[in-house]
């Protein structure tokens, strides 16, 4: 197989002439425990991960280079984009979800589980990952006012496509071709429920992801998909599903949010105060433009990133 039809391009053939060593190359198609299937010039190969690289591992999506007889990942290629949260619970880390990606999926579910302020969050994501968005709207079958569901996005979306699809129509889903060309990787990203592995079954033309019925009494999915896994269209594309995402938190700069949400900052030029906070004072140009529910997400989401920039504060004064 040739590696431009796995993404291969100039950034990663000089990166691996830097660093290789003269060691084959291949791409992370999926890991399990430790274990990783990683595709390379001549077939896939299934590879286990040099002590070197215990702290710093490959995720799905990466480019790596290998040691065929020990059968064994030796050198972690430079990433050129990476999708990161925050990882879930108290740890303070960066959890990489994916590698080298062109262009993210956020796929929102029409119906119950529909979230304006959850489709902020990974506009963030993916503005801070370097890729493309596209917001995928699953579900219109289920849905009595999709026209009002598409206004409340189109208000968020800033430049980002947005997709009206059901899941259950090839044709339907078959709109996604549009947004990603022939060498680029597309990953799927959503919370569980709102049918990333259906899509993926319908892209790829056959049932290779399991997929599950959403509760009754809130709408919401169980993890169907288990591991992150990379898969190549007949159209010549890469697509990586994901299993579902419970909690979003960023792991992204003020910068990204500044873009996320530039009508605040563009109102906030007409506020009354210099230091508005945008709150409760008198006059402020943002809470007559903006909604109260935008605004509260905004204020939320700026004290966790102003949280995330003093713990790497603190973390970067002790090393």
């Amino acid at each position: 197989m040739q590696l431009t039809c796995l993404g291969w391009n100039s950034f990663f053939e000089q990166a691996w002439a830097q660093s290789a060593n003269g060691l084959p190359p291949a791409r992370v198609v999926t890991e399990t425990r430790g274990f990783y299937q990683a595709w390379a010039a001549d077939g896939i190969h299934s590879l286990q991960l040099a002590g070197s690289l215990k702290e710093n591992r490959p995720v799905t999506g990466d480019w790596v280079a290998f040691d065929p007889q020990a059968a064994r990942i030796e050198v972690l290629l430079p990433r050129r984009t990476k999708v990161s949260r925050k990882k879930a619970g108290r740890a303070f880390e960066e959890q990489v979800l994916a590698a080298n990606v062109d262009v993210l999926l956020l796929v929102n579910g029409l119906d119950q589980d529909f979230s304006v302020r959850r489709l902020e969050r990974y506009l963030l994501l993916a503005h801070e990952s370097g890729a493309r968005p596209v917001i995928v709207l699953n579900k219109s079958d289920l849905c009595a006012n999709v026209e009002e569901r598409v206004r409340l996005v189109r208000a968020v979306a800033l430049e980002a496509p947005i997709v009206v699809m059901s899941a259950r129509e090839a044709t339907s889903v078959a709109q996604l071709h549009a947004y990603v060309h022939a060498g680029e990787t597309a990953v799927v990203l959503g919370s569980s429920g709102v049918g990333k592995s259906t899509i993926t079954n319908q892209l790829l033309g056959c049932a290779r992801q399991a997929t599950g019925q959403v509760r009754a009494h809130d709408h919401r999915g169980q993890h169907t998909t288990r591991t992150r896994q990379m898969f190549l269209l007949e159209q010549g594309w890469l697509l990586i599903d994901t299993p579902g995402i419970r909690e979003l938190e960023p792991w992204a700069s003020t910068e990204s949010a500044t873009y996320v949400f530039r009508d605040i900052y563009e109102a906030a030029a007409n506020c009354r105060f210099r230091d508005c906070r945008h709150q409760s004072e008198p006059g402020c140009a943002v809470r007559e433009a903006v909604s109260c529910d935008r605004l509260a997400a905004f204020h939320k989401l700026m004290e966790e990133l102003a949280e995330l920039e003093r713990r790497m504060g603190k973390l970067g004064r002790r090393s």
